[in-house]
């Protein structure tokens, strides 16, 4: 008996021994946690009030040169503040709309750099330095709060999630979407591209959870057996849509579909995949055959690459009019290399279609484009983002440089105008 007490005194004292070096662990860690937030809001904050200034200096000079190094600073300044701001436990919103307002600026000092169209800048900047003063007051106001819980991140961490009005943060928040909305302005083709994104296009009618689920089945009668759960998303998301969960022996999965219409936007199957038996002219035929029964018919097929389990198949919307290939009109299927099974599909680029705007090729002489030791493989005309969202007919030229050390390259250029907007080193 007294033996048993002994070990059962024993074993109380362990874990109290175990329990407080996992407390101390506990607080050790949060400590640490809370010394690299601190460090990072207040990098936050330095950096941001050096962006005013850099912006109110570049107001200061008509020489150009010095301009010019004050649009530098911005650039480099905005980037390393977007850094500093997407490494830190704040508010999702508030951190989409900071990235947003800070990555604007940057670009915007980027391309006047760029351009040389200062007059414009100074036009714009006067109240962008103002609505920056304010903000970055607002933001050295709100992190304090941070330094008010002493080290307790959890009680911090509630604090930035609250949903309660007038605090510290949610004042910026207010603050930058309006000063988001007033400072820049969407352009026309991101107004279009934001659309585009929440498919305002679609002009289907709504349909049900039950309508969604036997969409599904047919869409993939291998599963129309199989167990289902259907839930429609939240308020939050950028469109309505229905998410279909399934379960069926050996297969589980989903697929989400648009409310306005039901078409698919993705579907996935996870199952065990058997060694590989198709060849990759078998898979592509294959991802051939599942486009036709998703009624999708209008693509072409523009690259595959494998993995131990899959093929992973990439399709483009082919234009009408010139038979050009829309990349941005994308649909990506996955392919079980044992039966040729589709295991994924992502349709949401192909949804989100293009308006594809009338341009010109103008042809080129590729001897005197490129020097003499380059030797075109093959042309392809496609249409591609020039980066201000605008879809753009291009050449896609497949180059090789030199002889028997050879490199190849994939250049992108604007069929119009001619400017190179893509080199990528392939090989």
């Amino acid at each position: 008996m007294r033996t048993m007490l002994v070990i059962l005194s024993a074993a109380v004292l362990g874990l109290g021994i175990y329990s407080i070096t996992l407390h101390n662990d506990k607080e050790n860690l949060e400590r640490t946690v809370h010394a690299q937030y601190t460090e990072k809001l207040t990098d936050a904050s330095e950096k941001l009030s050096y962006l005013q200034r850099a912006v109110s200096q570049s107001l200061l000079f008509q020489d150009e040169t010095a301009v010019h190094n004050e649009l530098d600073t911005i650039w480099r300044l905005s980037s390393d503040v977007r850094s500093s701001i997407s490494n830190l436990p704040i508010d999702e919103e508030m951190a989409s709309q900071w990235l947003g307002y800070l990555g604007r600026l940057g670009e915007e000092a980027k391309q006047t750099a760029k351009t040389g169209d200062y007059i414009a800048w100074r036009e714009k900047m006067p109240k962008i330095s103002t609505n920056l003063q304010a903000l970055s007051e607002e933001w050295t106001n709100a992190t304090t709060d941070f330094y008010k819980q002493d080290g307790k991140v959890d009680v911090w961490m509630k604090h930035v999630a609250s949903k309660e009005p007038n605090t510290s943060f949610d004042n910026v928040k207010k603050s930058l979407k309006d000063y988001g909305e007033s400072d820049f302005p969407l352009t026309l083709s991101e107004s279009d591209w934001q659309k585009k994104v929440e498919l305002e296009a679609l002009q289907d009618s709504l349909i049900t959870e039950k309508e969604a689920l036997e969409k599904v089945k047919t869409l993939f009668p291998m599963i129309k057996d199989a167990t289902f759960t259907v839930t429609k998303s939240n308020d939050s998301a950028p469109y309505p849509f229905y998410h279909v969960q399934f379960h069926q022996g050996i297969r589980l999965g989903y697929a989400d579909l648009t409310e306005k219409g039901g078409h698919l936007l993705s579907y996935l199957v996870e199952r065990p995949v058997d060694e590989a038996k198709l060849s990759q002219d078998q898979v592509i035929k294959k991802a051939e055959e599942h486009l036709k029964k998703l009624d999708i018919t209008d693509v072409a097929f523009v690259e595959s690459r494998e993995n131990h389990l899959a093929w992973h198949v990439t399709f483009a919307r082919v234009n009408p009019s010139d038979k050009a290939l829309i990349y941005a009109d994308g649909v990506q299927l996955k392919i079980a290399k044992d039966t040729g099974e589709l295991l994924g599909a992502n349709t949401m680029e192909y949804i989100q279609a293009e308006t594809i705007k009338p341009q010109t090729a103008k042809p080129i002489d590729w001897n005197t484009f490129f020097q003499d030791d380059v030797r075109v493989e093959e042309v392809k005309k496609i249409y591609t983002d020039n980066g201000q969202f605008d879809q753009r007919l291009c050449y896609q030229v497949i180059a090789v440089r030199g002889g028997k050390t050879s490199e190849t390259f994939r250049v992108v250029i604007d069929a119009e105008n001619h400017n190179v907007l893509k080199v990528e080193y392939l090989s």
